[in-house]
């Protein structure tokens, strides 16, 4: 069997030409939805005369009717715009603290090395809005928001408060016998 020949024995070339894979647009997740993610990819960029910009790519992991879509970000820190490209350093490093703090613990401009190494596969919230062009012949999400996977991080730490353990007698056992009140 030659490479070209497809599993159903055809051969794979169109007689006209054309070809035509389906699928097609996807809606943009809807405005203000949060979904857990992780970057799978970050890396420098540049588009035309542009000054470079760091480029993430998202994959959702939860909501599942949104599990594997991909949200592009483009963090524009070397924007002409001093109070633009602040912005987005400040979005960088909420991104990092979110991932372990080690890109803003360096002090020193990230890498595609430091970044895939330090950003990629941590997961925390995205808050996602959509884009639109003006003529709406196209339309996507972007990233309005990160925080952490699991609540906001603690300002100090706190020493715990001792656990008060309930005296247990023979008539304040409780019955377990239901399962009521298990969450799982």
């Amino acid at each position: 069997m030659s490479f070209w020949n497809l599993n159903d024995g055809n051969d794979p070339l169109p007689t006209d030409g054309a070809f035509e894979s389906g699928g097609g647009n996807m809606e943009p997740i809807p405005a203000d939805t949060s979904v857990l993610a992780v970057a799978d990819e970050a890396k420098w960029d540049h588009y035309g005369d542009e000054p470079d910009y760091i480029s993430l790519r998202w994959s959702i992991l939860r909501p599942d009717e949104y599990k594997n879509r991909k949200v592009f970000q483009k963090i524009r820190v070397n924007a002409d715009d001093p109070k633009k490209a602040d912005k987005a350093k400040r979005m960088l490093a909420a991104i990092d603290a979110n991932a372990g703090g080690k890109l803003v613990a360096a002090g020193e401009m990230p890498t595609d090395e430091s970044m895939t190494r330090c950003l990629t596969n941590k997961p925390m919230v995205l808050k996602l809005q959509v884009w639109e062009l003006d003529d709406k012949s196209k339309s996507g999400n972007w990233v309005a928001a990160v925080s952490p996977r699991k609540g906001p991080p603690q300002a100090a730490a706190k020493e715990p408060e001792p656990v008060k353990e309930p005296v247990t007698t023979p008539e304040t056992v409780d019955d377990f016998s239901g399962d009521d009140d298990i969450p799982f």
